[in-house]
């Protein structure tokens, strides 16, 4: 472990892996709670429409990610909210769309080449200082974000009527959480790849959830699990050679078991 520690890339890794982690696990929980983990998983498929944009107009293919994802999200709320058309349907509209839009630019400019194969898969190992240092300081801005709407947010988790005659914004906090989401997404493209990213966006929150009901605990035990899972992904990646996205997303399916076995056993003592 200690001789990983030396090299500069895992120390990047670990950092920046880490923050998405803690990040991951505080919205996870409310992406379980809010029955939203579709989304997530939607949006990181439409993200490989914006790769492939940035791959074709040679701009940074994160950043290309990271707008037209914004762009999705609320292309996806406003369809839902004014369309009259459920918020899964439009989700599965745009999922589509963007994922053929990213095939087709990736086929016309002929450039399916090793860091687009990153992208979909991850390469967490292979991040730049530059990429470490931006993604760390948005991340962590995220992460205040989120805490401070956090009680707004976990009323219209559970109350929305409530929330709506208590005064509170729900549209505002609604946008400013699949924002956040999306732009978290798109960063942890780089760890785990858009096939994988909602395994660190669904199984923390999932796997607190079996243990606690309490949603501190829960948020708690989540970030723990992310954590968890991420570094344990980038040492058994480094040690083994071992994709680093596939270890991370198999390590949380170990602790979701995990939990859920220990669930079961508690309740057949009781």
């Amino acid at each position: 472990m200690f001789e990983a520690l030396s090299y500069g890339f895992v120390q990047r890794a670990l950092i920046g892996g880490g923050l998405l982690a803690l990040f991951s696990g505080i919205i996870s929980v409310f992406v379980v709670l809010r029955r939203i983990s579709f989304l997530g998983s939607g949006i990181a498929h439409a993200a490989f429409g914006g790769v492939a944009i940035g791959f074709i107009s040679g701009i940074n293919p994160l950043l290309s990610a990271i707008l037209y994802s914004l762009l999705i999200s609320y292309g996806i709320e406003a369809v839902s909210t004014r369309g009259r058309i459920a918020e899964d349907t439009a989700i599965g509209i745009f999922f589509t769309a963007s994922m053929a839009l990213g095939i087709v630019l990736i086929g016309i400019s002929r450039k399916y080449n090793v860091d687009l194969f990153g992208y979909l898969f991850g390469s967490i190992l292979a991040i730049t200082h530059e990429e470490a240092l931006i993604g760390s300081v948005v991340i962590i801005f995220l992460i205040i974000l989120i805490i401070l709407i956090s009680k707004e947010l976990y009323l219209i988790t559970f109350n929305e009527e409530l929330a709506f005659v208590s005064g509170i914004k729900i549209r505002l906090i609604k946008s400013v959480f699949f924002i956040s989401m999306a732009v978290a997404i798109v960063l942890g493209i780089k760890l785990v790849g858009i096939i994988l990213i909602s395994a660190l966006l669904v199984i923390p929150g999932a796997t607190a959830h079996l243990l606690t009901k309490r949603i501190v605990r829960m948020i708690i035990l989540s970030c723990v699990i992310a954590l968890a899972s991420v570094t344990g992904g980038i040492f058994l990646s480094f040690y083994f050679n071992l994709p680093t996205g596939g270890t991370i997303s198999l390590l949380l399916a170990v602790f979701f078991f995990m939990a859920f076995l220990l669930q079961r056993l508690l309740r057949d003592g009781n």
